[in-house]
């Protein structure tokens, strides 16, 4: 029999003006990317309690993956999604974080419609 699959939290379409990207002019102009964050939290005893205290403030939880975003600039993608995933396992009730980085403006000289990453990160 497979395992239940956890509680969770999803917050998509987290919109970030940033200057991450390997060419001079991403850092320079910057550009949108959109997060997708899914958190693994435990919600049965906030449900029960009807208790913030019990679960991920999911306000807070976009306010600092949105810092961590606007920080320092990096080259890909891959390192922005790894620093958001740090800021969810961050959160006390959080087990698990799935994070997806779109990139809707990337620097790519064939038509698209986005480009993405996604990683899953567990508490060690």
């Amino acid at each position: 029999m497979a395992e239940p699959r956890p509680d969770r939290i999803t917050l998509t379409g987290l919109r970030v003006r940033a200057n991450h990207g390997v060419f001079e002019f991403e850092r320079v102009e910057g550009q949108e990317f959109v997060i997708d964050v899914s958190v693994a939290v435990d919600l049965a005893a906030a449900a029960r309690g009807d208790d913030l205290a019990s679960t991920v403030h999911y306000g807070e939880l976009a306010e600092q993956v949105v810092a961590a975003v606007e920080r320092d600039p990096v080259d890909l993608i891959e390192t922005v999604a790894e620093r958001v995933a740090g800021v969810a396992l961050g959160f006390a009730a959080v087990d698990e974080v799935e994070v997806t980085v779109h990139k809707p403006q990337a620097p790519i000289t064939v038509p698209f419609g986005d480009v993405a990453v996604t990683i899953t990160r567990r508490r060690a």
